[in-house]
C-alpha cells in the first residue's frame, strides 16, 4: 500500500499555450524526477518525502500525462525535454539531477544531449539508451491501433504487463491505483507518447561520451527491457549499475532498495 503523506501542492505554468503541472518541495540540491508512460508525478509521492528532507525535489507531468496538456498528436524525447526546461527556467534553477522512470528515462537523455551543462547527474531507471527495434515498433503500432478502438481496454492490458507474475498477485492494489489514474489519460495523450517512443532516436552516446555522474536500474524480471543489452550499454563507461530481483515497476515492487539506491546517487 502507499503511505500516506503530506499532499503537495501541484502548480502550473504556461508552455506554448497549454499547462504544465509540477511540484517544488525541499532545500538543497536539485533533483527532477520523470515518470514513465501512462503514469503521472503522483508515482513519486512515497520517495519525495525522503529525497526533500536533504534535496530539493522537482516532480512533473509529462505532455498529455496527468494534469499537462497535450502539445500535438506527437510528443517526441527532445518536446518533452524542452517542456522541463521550461519549467526549471521557471524556477531559475540551473544545474540539477535527472532521474528518469521508463519513458521518463528516454526523456532525461534527450534533455541531456540538448543541455549538457545544465545536467549534474543521470539515473535510469527500468530504461534505455537504445531506440525501438523494429519489432518493438511494430508492437507500438498495434497498441496505437488498439488504443483507437478501445483506450481503456488498452490501458487495463498495458499496466499489470510492466510486473513480474509474482508482483500482480502481492501489489494488486498498487496496480488498480495505477490503472485507475493511467485511464484518465486522455487517447491523444497516449497515442502522442507512443508515437514519440517509437520514433526515439538511439543516445548510447550519452551514457559512453558524456562525464557527470550515471546510474543504471535494472530489474532482472523486466518484461520490457533485457538485462544483458542494458549491461552492455554501458560497458567501459562510468555508469553504475544497480540490479533489483523483479521487474519494470521498481518504485513499486523494490521501493525500499530504491530510495536507498536514489539517496546514494544524489549524495
Amino acid at each position: 500500500m502507499r503511505e500516506k503523506h503530506k499532499q503537495l501542492q501541484e502548480k502550473t505554468i504556461i508552455y506554448k499555450n497549454i499547462n504544465i503541472s509540477y511540484t517544488d518541495s525541499g532545500k538543497g540540491n536539485v533533483i527532477v524526477l520523470l515518470h514513465g508512460f501512462l503514469e503521472n508525478q503522483s508515482m513519486w509521492q512515497d520517495i519525495i518525502s525522503v529525497l526533500t528532507k536533504k534535496n530539493r525535489v522537482i516532480t512533473i507531468d509529462l505532455l498529455g500525462h496527468g494534469k499537462t496538456e497535450n502539445l500535438s498528436y506527437v510528443h517526441s524525447m527532445s518536446d518533452q525535454a524542452k517542456m522541463i526546461k521550461s519549467v526549471l527556467d521557471s524556477l531559475r534553477l540551473r544545474r540539477y539531477y535527472l532521474i528518469g522512470h521508463s519513458l521518463g528515462g528516454y526523456i532525461s537523455l534527450a534533455f541531456t544531449e540538448l543541455y549538457p551543462k545544465n545536467t549534474k547527474g543521470i539515473c535510469l531507471m527500468n530504461s534505455t539508451a537504445k531506440p525501438d527495434a523494429s519489432e518493438r515498433k511494430q508492437n507500438r503500432d498495434r497498441a496505437i491501433a488498439m488504443v483507437k478502438r478501445n483506450k481503456d481496454t488498452f490501458i487495463k492490458m498495458a499496466i499489470p504487463n510492466l510486473f513480474t507474475q509474482e508482483s500482480r498477485i502481492n501489489f494488486k492494489k498498487e496496480i488498480d491505483v495505477i490503472k485507475t489514474d493511467a485511464l484518465k489519460t486522455s487517447i491523444q495523450g497516449v497515442i502522442a507518447s507512443l508515437e514519440g517512443m517509437k520514433n526515439r532516436k538511439d543516445r548510447t552516446f550519452i551514457l559512453q561520451n558524456i562525464e557527470f555522474k550515471k546510474m543504471l536500474i535494472i530489474g532482472k524480471k523486466d518484461p520490457l527491457l533485457n538485462r544483458d543489452e542494458l549491461i552492455n550499454q554501458v560497458k567501459n563507461t562510468n555508469t553504475e549499475i544497480v540490479e533489483f530481483s523483479t521487474g519494470h515497476m521498481s518504485h513499486i515492487e523494490n521501493k525500499k532498495e530504491l530510495i536507498t539506491t536514489l539517496l546514494n546517487f544524489v549524495k
